[in-house]
């Protein structure tokens, strides 16, 4: 019996929450084509016939540039510190750049084994992968290099099996029912600013943030009561967010009350209100609010 914690790492808008989801079955992170999406560590369990894989989504490496970015780093460093197998996911759809090198900077003196997963490969010529094999063959020593597709599951199952390899023999870590360790107010945060960003698109940068005032659970007849507040930097930003004549805000409310009732399986009531709070990201206070003291 295998058992083991597996980093995933990479740098933003690598692939790594749709991989993260793949792997264990259920949406644990929140997706959107814009970098930096996942902001805190989440883990998710895999229960497999030959062990349990408890995989670890950090969030996208970068240089930070606020102290949110500082804390969501840390996490990602902090992380590959702690596990048996490091899965760094990289973007096959771009050349290595200065950004891959800074990722692979990171895990200078780590010794846990480091697979390679050349993510996006759906969208990627052939004749592409092996000059991009070649080119991070060069730049680090790798237990395996696997092209994959987290997007249509291209190859995962490679990957879960090298995976399942190289961990050590163990005992479960985890019950055999156990899928996250994300609390259910963290992940309906996360369902409201993962509609935020999808309807707002290019229009709005990742300069907001979801915190929960009030949950009240379902109780008979009455559906959960969530009251949310939207945090933007700017006033012009927090008229994106509403929208004329608040168009915008109805329809992130009624996207992210559909994905609501989804997640929790009752019916929802969600209040959300959008408020403005200057360089929120550099605000330890701020920080704490939306749930980043911890990232």
């Amino acid at each position: 019996m295998k058992a083991g914690f597996v980093a995933l790492l990479g740098r933003p808008n690598a692939g790594k929450s749709t991989l993260l989801n793949r792997l264990v079955g259920h949406k644990l992170a929140i997706v959107s084509d814009k970098p930096q999406t996942t902001r805190t560590r989440i883990l998710g369990v895999r229960h497999y016939e030959a062990g349990q894989v408890v995989f670890v989504d950090t969030p996208g490496v970068h240089k930070p540039a606020h102290r949110m970015n500082v804390r969501m780093v840390d996490a990602a460093r902090e992380a590959v510190r702690d596990v048996d197998v490091i899965v760094l996911v990289v973007d096959a759809s771009a050349p290595a750049g200065a950004g891959d090198r800074y990722v692979l900077s990171m895990l200078e003196g780590v010794r846990a084994p480091v697979v390679l997963a050349l993510n996006k490969v759906d969208i990627v010529q052939k004749t592409a992968l092996l000059p991009l094999i070649d080119a991070y063959r060069r730049l680090r020593d790798f237990a395996g290099i696997v092209p994959i597709s987290a997007v249509d599951g291209t190859n995962v199952e490679a990957v879960e099996g090298l995976v399942l390899d190289l961990l050590p023999e163990g005992e479960p870590l985890y019950p055999p029912d156990f899928v996250t360790d994300q609390p259910e107010r963290v992940m309906v945060s996360e369902i409201v600013r993962e509609q935020v960003l999808r309807h707002t698109r290019d229009e709005l940068p990742f300069l907001t943030a979801v915190a929960i005032e009030r949950f009240e659970e379902a109780a008979g007849r009455r559906p959960a009561r969530i009251y949310c507040t939207i945090y933007v930097e700017r006033p012009s930003q927090k008229g994106i967010v509403v929208g004329k004549g608040g168009s915008m805000i109805r329809d992130i409310g009624t996207s992210a009350r559909q994905e609501l009732e989804r997640y929790l399986e009752v019916p929802v009531f969600l209040d959300l209100h959008v408020k403005v709070r200057p360089a929120w990201r550099d605000d330890a206070r701020a920080l704490h609010d939306v749930g980043l003291d911890d990232a």
